[in-house]
């Protein structure tokens, strides 16, 4: 899994900025109690005094310096013992003026090695959900908050089961995407029907749950995905191409892409194009997509090219959404 760039670099200033508050409140620290407590600065000086002794013993030719570098440890450890005995006295802490990293595991640095550490990949998390949540409704929308209530037990026409029968169905099935991303059995996910019925919803409640597991995950609108394709194939503009360029390359390279509302674009050549592309490149590298549409199956194999069609029919879990409008059921129950 990899953050975009954009996620990485907010999450490091503020990794940065927490160290430098940190190394700020230590330094007005130890100016307080320099000031309250000379003693303690004097034996600061002398414990930093302690290691050029050791070299010095070290090196000294012509006689062994283990005993004298024994010496100075012993002296060490007495003025270690006083230094942690004035700070008591004085109702501070013994590691006062330690210093120590907020995060033990890579020392407030971010990564292992060249693995990322936990504390930087929390902070990804929450920027990337900060970045979603200015495009996707995350405030309360969450599994633990979907609620069936809204969705009819009784038959619906056409349909073998009720509109709640089938979004019980639906929400498990978006759930265990969800919780067992990039293990479940259904890859992609096609989520197909009328306004109002939950497909947003729902959306956003995959987004919010994948995103907290460490994966990347972009959501964007058909309108706005394929305007960046467009930008990015003709712009004559250097920095809007370049931006465009940076902005396909999220479409097509982060762990889940969620692409809202196709069918809302004007269908022109170039976006036929654009969406095969899209849809067969994220195919290939086995990454992970949801389509939110208003259109059924049999419009998107109207409007759409016949390969494009047929990887959405054939690679995505088509799930039909029915029922009454939410938004109108709420509105009269207010």
């Amino acid at each position: 899994m990899a953050y975009e760039a954009s996620v990485l670099r907010r999450a490091t200033r503020r990794l940065e900025g927490a160290r430098e508050e940190r190394a700020r409140a230590l330094e007005a620290r130890r100016r307080e109690i320099y000031t309250r407590l000379p003693r303690v600065a004097e034996i600061d000086r002398q414990l930093r005094g302690t290691i050029l002794e050791i070299i010095s013993a070290s090196l000294r030719q012509g006689s062994d310096p283990v005993p004298a570098i024994g010496v100075i440890r012993d002296k060490n450890l007495d003025l270690q013992a006083e230094r942690v005995r004035l700070l008591e006295e004085n109702g501070y802490p013994a590691d006062a003026l330690d210093g120590r990293p907020a995060c033990p595991k890579c020392g407030d640095t971010g990564w292992v090695g060249a693995r990322m550490c936990d504390c930087l990949k929390q902070l990804c998390t929450q920027e990337q959900i900060a970045q979603l949540s200015r495009l996707l409704p995350l405030g309360e929308q969450s599994f633990d908050t979907f609620s069936l209530d809204y969705y009819s037990p009784l038959p619906w026409p056409g349909e073998a089961l009720s509109p709640r029968e089938n979004m019980e169905f639906i929400y498990e099935v978006c759930l265990n995407y969800a919780q067992k991303f990039g293990k479940f059995y259904f890859r992609n996910l096609f989520l197909t029907g009328a306004p109002g019925l939950g497909k947003t919803f729902l959306s956003a409640c995959i987004a919010r749950s994948v995103s907290e597991n460490g994966f990347s995950v972009v959501y964007d609108t058909a309108v706005s995905i394929f305007t960046r394709f467009e930008e990015q194939k003709f712009s004559r503009d250097r920095l809007d191409a370049e931006e465009a360029r940076d902005e396909t390359r999220r479409y097509l390279n982060c762990d889940l892409l969620i692409l809202d509302d196709l069918g809302s674009e004007l269908t022109t050549p170039f976006v036929q194009s654009a969406l095969y592309t899209l849809v067969n490149a994220r195919l290939m590298s086995e990454r992970r997509t949801v389509i939110s549409s208003n259109l059924s199956m049999d419009e998107v194999r109207r409007r759409y090219t016949p390969q494009t069609a047929s990887r959405l029919e054939g690679e995505y879990r088509v799930l039909p959404f029915y029922g009454e409008d939410i938004r109108l059921l709420r509105k009269q129950r207010l």
